[in-house]
């Protein structure tokens, strides 16, 4: 495929792909909003059935949440090429109601919620596939294409990659991920490892007693909570790029009283998983009686496994990197704090993530008079840049 008339192709269907944005933004698409998910789930499928593909959704196992959604094409007999987006936001409608958040085009930027994360991954799939069907449609025909669409991935959990791995019972080919793909100074980034997170609850049980009257029969939990404090927090190594967050705390009651409890939450992410375990030992091994006779209570309530990265993910990045030096483009590999959809769903195959549009202030919905403050925002021409990218580079990805 030639890239300058990929790229015309591009620009002849943007305007339709930035239509079908518009009212996908106009959708509040909050995650446990289920009516406004399943909303959006009815256009993106209405969105794509132009192109010939059929829907699925498979119910979430979280009651708040709405069904994923999955959309198919192409011989069901080869392992599919897993193109991942997700429904969901991050704002109530309340809060876009408030800062007046919605479709606004301005000078090269498109704002609005979504429009980068992720709605805007969701159109730009949408272009790939409509200039791959005029530009080459042997490949078009002849790929098995999934579509998979999370719920709720901003609350991220299992939940949806079982549903994904369910309908892929012989594999796949590559998980794409559509989150939005940056680019700056240093080229165009891809993502090709994401830390893994491990979450924590400390609690330290005390004594209470009556702070004027029997103040040395209490124990204090807050004080002794906070003795432990230090060592949890020391567990952050540069060197690895370990980071050990205390997040929030909380104890006591009344100020007439020697506090019984407090509590303490953490989080702590690594791209190394054993690095995440043994540290997550370490915090565990805190618990126990303390000099004071207070007791340490350590839990662990959350976790999400890294994405390493390794030789399979450099083998699909390798394919952007030669065409990107085609294009003239530098394309980055890189390693990611946050999580997504690909700490999962690479377990499923070889995956690649951030292979959306370029935008930025994802997650935010506030602008300010002085400009301090800007709400997320996408821009419109790196939909075709990327378009010819990943087209040039998917045609490599072998069966």
């Amino acid at each position: 495929m030639d890239s300058a008339r990929l790229k015309q192709c591009a620009q002849k269907h943007l305007p339709e792909a930035l239509d079908w944005l518009r009212q996908m933004v106009a959708i509040n698409s909050f995650t446990t909003n289920v009516v406004g998910v399943n909303a959006l789930s009815r256009l993106t499928v209405e969105c794509f059935d132009s192109l010939g593909f059929s829907a699925q959704t498979i119910d979430s196992t979280h009651p708040d949440h709405a069904s994923h959604l999955f959309l198919r094409r192409g011989p069901s007999k080869k392992k599919p090429l897993v193109l991942v987006t997700h429904l969901d936001t991050v704002f109530p409608p309340e809060e876009e109601l408030k800062n007046n958040f919605r479709w606004h085009p301005e000078g090269e930027r498109i704002y609005g919620p979504g429009t980068v994360d992720i709605k805007g991954g969701t159109m730009l799939i949408w272009l790939m596939l409509r200039v791959l069907k005029d530009m080459n449609p042997e490949l078009f025909e002849s790929t098995h294409w999934l579509i998979a669409a999370n719920s709720a991935e901003e609350v991220i959990g299992s939940d949806f990659a079982n549903a994904t791995r369910s309908i892929c019972p012989l594999g796949v080919r590559a998980n794409l991920v559509f989150e939005g793909g940056p680019c700056d100074e240093k080229g165009w980034h891809i993502a090709v490892a994401r830390k893994g997170r491990a979450e924590y609850r400390v609690t330290c049980h005390g004594r209470g007693a009556h702070a004027g009257g029997n103040f040395q029969q209490g124990i204090n939990a807050i004080v002794e909570l906070s003795k432990v404090l230090p060592q949890i927090s020391d567990l952050s190594r540069k060197d690895c790029r370990l980071t050990v967050n205390v997040a929030n705390i909380r104890g006591g009651t009344v100020l007439n009283r020697v506090p019984h409890e407090a509590v303490v939450e953490l989080e702590m992410r690594c791209f190394n998983p054993r690095t995440l375990e043994r540290t997550g030992q370490a915090v565990i091994d805190l618990a126990g009686p303390t000099e004071a006779g207070a007791e340490i209570v350590v839990e662990c309530i959350g976790r999400t496994p890294s994405w390493p990265g390794g030789p399979d993910t450099d083998e699909l990045f390798s394919h952007w990197e030669k065409r990107g030096q085609e294009m003239g483009l530098q394309v980055v590999p890189v390693r990611r704090g946050g999580l997504s959809d690909a700490n999962y769903l690479c377990l499923l195959g070889p995956t690649l993530d951030a292979l959306g549009p370029t935008g930025g202030n994802a997650h935010c919905s506030e602008r300010s008079e002085d400009g301090s403050k800007l709400p997320e925002y996408v821009i419109p021409e790196s939909f075709v840049t990327k378009t010819v990218l990943n087209l040039l580079a998917i045609s490599d990805i072998p069966e």
